[in-house]
């Protein structure tokens, strides 16, 4: 049986997968995502570096799994803000997201997801595919107060773009153009065309509904 590997450390992405019916083997990458993006091409186009990271992830990942490589496929992927023409990652300090989002409430930017599929047999990457998403985000402006209370929570530290649908952040949040998965960091649609492109029908990782 094909398994799906996920090679990421995101709650997030892995809540996706299993409200959709896949409970993946979930692999952690030990990219240095920061080295990566500097050895990129200066006219990397930000799809491009989305896209180069999330591969990155995939096959430092693909590289240490022996016990699944008969037969998986790996899943990386990386999102990042897009405001502005410069990308936004993770802001991991206070300070660093209060300058955030003063320069994205009340207005609208890109998140991009990069996919990156590899799909492998007997350890061997027979098949790969990838591609980016990209949602527009329409921001609410939260008062003086909610974004102090949002910050102290701790979570828009650790998330690209200083903020989330799918938890507190979806408070401030008031509409998006595009899928909803993709900006909480894996895009079902995406990732089922993904899957084909390497061979594998999504409905063959549907976990046994009778269990």
């Amino acid at each position: 049986m094909t398994r799906l590997v996920l090679a990421s450390a995101s709650p997030a992405r892995l809540g996706v997968l299993r409200t959709a019916g896949i409970d993946p083997v979930v692999r952690v990458s030990g990219v240095d995502e920061d080295a990566v993006a500097a050895a990129l091409p200066p006219d990397t186009t930000p799809d491009e570096i989305v896209v180069a990271l999330a591969r990155a992830k995939a096959v430092d990942v693909a590289a240490v799994i022996p016990e699944l490589a008969a037969d998986c496929v790996v899943v990386g992927c990386d999102s990042m803000l897009l405001v502005d023409g410069q990308l936004q990652g993770k802001p991991h300090t206070p300070e660093v997201a209060r300058e955030r989002w003063a320069g994205m409430a009340g207005r609208s930017a890109d998140l991009l997801t990069g996919h990156c599929v590899l799909r492998l047999r007997d350890g061997v990457i027979v098949a790969e595919s990838a591609e980016c998403s990209s949602t527009t985000v329409h921001f609410a402006k939260p008062g003086p107060d909610e974004l102090d209370a949002y910050i102290a929570t701790g979570e828009p530290l650790q998330v690209a773009g200083a903020f989330t649908l799918d938890g507190l952040g979806g408070w401030f949040v008031d509409r998006i153009d595009g899928d909803p998965s993709s900006v909480i960091g894996i895009g079902l649609p995406l990732l089922r065309r993904l899957l084909e492109d390497v061979g594998v029908g999504v409905t063959q990782l549907w976990r046994d509904a009778r269990g």
